[in-house]
């Protein structure tokens, strides 16, 4: 079943393409400029990556972050997906920490633990280590990059990054944190200590982007894990500032820019006017009430609960076509999971998704 025309609406502007022609063909990139293609266009966040066993026998002898500096292993493992599952769009294997380790702050990723920084920011010389990015500190990204816009034909390819709040929380905590505590202990008591460390963030953050956006990434996504940890009023002074200091160094670019955190459905409205063309949403929100909360003029991502992926097989179809039929609600629409796929996941199941998608 279609949700629209087969005519191919002109994209909004400061929306289209990097490389011609996929306006026309890509349906990611149009539901991503406010069309309706044939179909609804998929991909899945962390497609690239655990869920597939030749991706944990390319990565069984080697650490996160040095995959991540391995030009020929992060083409390999972003195509896999692709290949897989013939999703719409491919997503650029990296972790969000890889930026801070490239400008020299000591931070592992622990596996079953996560980021862990050695020397977490607890006074304004502690910011000293976060000098500006340069192209010349990740050039496996550019060469990763051209490498998939070569192999991917007319794929779109996602460029990635964290955002400056989520990157501030592991550098504060030291790593992973429920509360966030410390966080917002320095957010209030010390703000331009604040203001400080998340302009240098945002500062890397939009030139990690900017290497990947040059190098040929057709649309970003702005990936704010632990932004649901504030309120609205925090968010807007605290954040949204320096997010949209990010989205808007990309306004001219001509491309897609998705925003996207966790448990944010207070702050959908807020995150699309921090600069987005697709607002991601998790899976606590439906995705027609989230469509209102993000306003008129943006498309919207989102929003299978991850865990669907183990109901029967009736159960799972039902809800992959009430996200379809929600998501008509909002101007364009991406099918996605409302977080990451699980490490769990049958990797059948996901192709089946992006079949029941297509068949919509």
């Amino acid at each position: 079943m279609s949700l629209g025309s087969t005519a191919v609406a002109p994209p909004r502007p400061g929306v289209s393409p990097r490389r011609p022609g996929l306006a026309a063909t890509s349906p990611f990139l149009r539901a991503a400029a406010g069309d309706r293609p044939d179909s609804v266009p998929v991909w899945f966040m962390r497609q690239a990556g655990r869920v597939l066993p030749e991706y944990r026998a390319l990565r069984a002898t080697t650490a996160m972050l040095d995959s991540c500096r391995n030009a020929d292993m992060v083409t390999e493992i972003t195509l896999q997906p692709v290949r897989r599952f013939r999703p719409d769009a491919a997503i650029f294997f990296s972790d969000i920490v890889l930026p801070l380790a490239a400008v020299g702050v000591d931070v592992d990723i622990v596996a079953g633990v996560g980021p862990v920084v050695a020397h977490p920011v607890r006074a304004p010389s502690d910011l000293d280590v976060l000098r500006p990015l340069e192209p010349g500190d990740v050039p496996y990204v550019s060469e990763a990059v051209a490498s998939l816009v070569r192999e991917l034909g007319q794929t779109p390819l996602i460029g990635f990054a964290g955002a400056p709040f989520t990157l501030a929380s592991y550098l504060i905590e030291g790593g992973p944190s429920r509360s966030h505590t410390r966080t917002k202990a320095l957010m209030y008591a010390e703000p331009a200590l604040w203001h400080d460390l998340l302009g240098r963030l945002a500062d890397i953050t939009a030139a990690f982007l900017r290497v990947q956006v040059d190098a040929g990434a057709d649309a970003i996504q702005l990936f704010d894990s632990w932004a649901g940890a504030l309120s609205e009023d925090d968010y807007l002074r605290y954040v949204a500032p320096h997010s949209t200091r990010v989205l808007a160094a990309f306004a001219d670019d001509g491309i897609p820019r998705i925003h996207f955190g966790v448990n944010t459905g207070e702050l959908l409205g807020a995150m699309g006017a921090a600069g987005a063309d697709v607002v991601g949403v998790d899976w606590r929100v439906p995705l027609d009430e989230a469509a209102r909360r993000v306003g008129p003029g943006r498309a919207v991502q989102g929003n299978l609960d991850p865990a669907a992926v183990f109901a029967p097989s009736d159960v799972l179809a039902a809800k992959v076509r009430d996200v379809c039929r929600r998501g008509a609600a909002a101007p364009g629409h991406i099918f996605n999971f409302g977080h990451g796929v699980l490490p769990e996941s049958d990797p059948g199941v996901l192709a089946h998704i992006v079949d029941l998608v297509h068949q919509f």
